[in-house]
C-alpha cells in the first residue's frame, strides 16, 4: 500500500505565491509605519500608543501566519485594515494643525508624522484588496496524491471511468 501525502496544487502557482508575498510585505510595512508614527509622536498621542502598539503586533503575527500558507487571517487582516484605515484618515489632518503655540512637540517633526498617517491610509487599502485577492486563490484546497506522485508532481486529474480512494 502507498503512503498518501497531503499536496496544495493552489499554493504552487506562481500568481498564488506573489500575492502571498504581496500581503505579508504589505502587512509589515503598515506594521514599520505604526510604529514610526507611534513612537515619533509618543509626547503627543493622547492614550492611543497602547492600540497602536498591539496593531503594529498584531501586524507582525499575521503577516508571519500567512507566510505560512493560513488562509484564516486573510479576513482579519482586511477587517483591521478597515479600522485601521479609518483612524489613521480622521487622525492624519490633526499632525499638521499642530503648528499653533501651546502644543507640545513630538519626538518627529508634526508634518512629517501627518504624511506618515496619511501614507497609512493607502497602505490599508491595498492590505484589503490583496487580502480579498488572496483568499479568493483557495490556498486551502487539498489532494491526497501518492508520496512517489508527490516527489514527481501530481499528474492531471483523472478524466472520466471510476475512481477509486488511495490505499483502497
Amino acid at each position: 500500500m502507498a503512503e498518501t501525502v497531503i499536496h496544495h496544487p493552489n499554493r504552487d502557482k506562481a500568481e498564488s505565491k506573489a500575492t502571498k508575498a504581496i500581503v505579508v510585505m504589505l502587512l509589515l510595512v503598515s506594521a514599520g509605519l505604526v510604529l514610526v508614527v507611534t513612537i515619533g509622536g509618543w509626547s503627543a498621542l493622547q492614550g492611543a500608543q497602547l492600540l497602536a502598539l498591539a496593531y503594529a503586533a498584531l501586524n507582525v503575527v499575521m503577516a508571519y501566519h500567512i507566510a505560512n500558507w493560513r488562509r484564516g487571517l486573510l479576513p482579519v487582516a482586511a477587517a483591521l485594515a478597515v479600522l485601521y484605515g479609518v483612524l489613521a484618515a480622521i487622525a492624519g489632518p490633526s499632525w499638521f494643525a499642530r503648528d499653533k503655540p501651546g502644543f507640545s512637540e513630538p519626538l518627529l517633526a508634526p508634518d512629517l508624522l501627518g504624511l506618515l498617517t496619511l501614507l497609512i491610509v493607502p497602505v490599508q487599502l491595498l492590505i484589503v484588496a490583496f487580502a480579498a485577492r488572496a483568499f479568493t486563490q483557495q490556498w486551502n484546497v487539498e489532494i491526497e496524491v501518492e508520496a512517489d506522485t508527490e516527489r514527481r508532481g501530481p499528474k492531471a486529474p483523472h478524466r472520466g471511468g471510476t475512481t477509486q480512494p488511495l490505499g483502497a
